[in-house]
């Protein structure tokens, strides 16, 4: 019987013992899936044992059996695209920066707005920030 001892990060069989590297997320998964079917602990227990819900458990499983172990490699999260500062959008900034060099971001970010653009105004300052287009400011000797 194979089981996983958390503490030493190795997973124990009869014969001896593997070591596994802390940052080997698809052994880790591979080692619930395998403890909670094939070594009769359960979904419930192993998911519990791996830190995991009994939902994911169930993800991880599915994703598995359509694609093999590669599938239970993490993917990253949250937006994969910059989708309010589009190339478009960018070049609007920096248009209207041209155009007008006294305009504020609020007044940048109205005009776009007025043109049915979803845009903050604090989208609108990174932009001016990231191509420097602030505005200068005159320093008086003392």
């Amino acid at each position: 019987m194979l089981e996983w001892h958390d503490s030493s990060a190795r997973l124990v069989g009869p014969g001896g013992s593997i070591l596994l590297p802390d940052d080997d997320e698809i052994s880790r998964k591979l080692a619930m899936l395998f403890e909670g079917q094939c070594e009769g602990l359960g979904p419930t227990e192993a998911a519990r044992k791996f830190g995991y819900s009994k939902q994911r458990y169930f993800q991880l499983l599915e994703q598995f059996e359509a694609q093999g172990a590669l599938a239970l490699l993490s993917k990253a999260r949250g937006p994969k695209t910059n989708y309010r500062r589009t190339e478009e959008m960018v070049r609007q900034i920096i248009r209207h920066r041209f155009l007008d060099p006294e305009a504020s971001a609020e007044v940048i970010a109205q005009k776009l707005q007025q043109t049915h653009h979803l845009i903050s105004i604090r989208s609108v300052e990174r932009v001016i920030s990231d191509f420097g287009l602030q505005k200068k400011t005159l320093r008086r000797p003392p």
